[in-house]
């Protein structure tokens, strides 16, 4: 199958998908974000081939997703920026859809807490300027100045 580019497309989610969009980028960002952060853990983590991940680790960090820096071992690491923390909404809301539509036999695999109470948060969703909970009959997309005329809805 042959890769398309979306970066000249003019559309937000094709622009997120062109930096994020592939499984491996996800899940190098799930285990950083989970504290596995050397080049080698990440490689036995996932199974990547050693080139891949060098591939999608190098364009994380290009991105301003990871940053790479000495650990505490005085080895390098990959840790989240601000920018890949703020990818945290979109994997919570990916595992609760994982956790209902592609559930484990044997129960849930992974269940996010708060810190503080250690009671599972709510599932991730969409929420009105009220507060109010807003399902997908709700919402609905409103073009902004940013999009190109030629697109029709």
């Amino acid at each position: 199958m042959k890769y398309t580019s979306f970066k000249d497309m003019n559309c937000s989610l094709a622009q997120s998908l062109e930096i994020i969009g592939d499984r491996w980028s996800l899940l190098i960002i799930r285990d950083t974000a989970f504290g596995i952060r050397r080049f080698d853990d990440i490689q036995k983590s996932l199974g990547i081939a050693r080139n891949i991940l060098t591939q999608r680790l190098n364009k994380l960090a290009n991105e301003g997703i990871l940053t790479k820096a000495r650990g505490k071992a005085g080895r390098m690491e990959y840790q989240l920026t601000d920018k890949g923390w703020d990818l945290q909404p979109l994997l919570l809301s990916l595992f609760q859809w994982g956790e209902k539509y592609q559930p484990h036999p044997d129960g849930e695999r992974m269940c996010f807490v708060d810190r503080i109470s250690g009671i599972a948060i709510q599932p991730m969703a969409a929420r009105a300027q009220d507060g109010r909970l807003l399902n997908s009959k709700d919402v609905w997309a409103k073009r902004g100045p940013g999009v190109r005329k030629e697109i029709v809805q």
